[in-house]
């Protein structure tokens, strides 16, 4: 949960500016997304393993 304490000085727009990057920086946004649509354990174990062998596959060409 997000907690924005609004300074005595600071603006409406500044302070919806720090709010939107707290948001940002929590993942909140990212999460909203992930969850908008049900997607079935097949359809997310097929995206891991799909990630998993980009990220192999990048590893394998930088040498590491």
């Amino acid at each position: 949960m997000v907690k924005l304490m609004v300074r005595d000085s600071e603006t409406i727009q500044e302070a919806v500016r720090r709010f939107r990057k707290l948001v940002e920086r929590s993942g909140i946004k990212k999460e909203m997304r992930r969850r908008e649509h049900y997607q079935k354990p097949s359809e997310i174990r097929r995206r891991q393993k799909i990630q998993a062998e980009r990220r192999n596959k990048r590893a394998r060409m930088l040498g590491r």
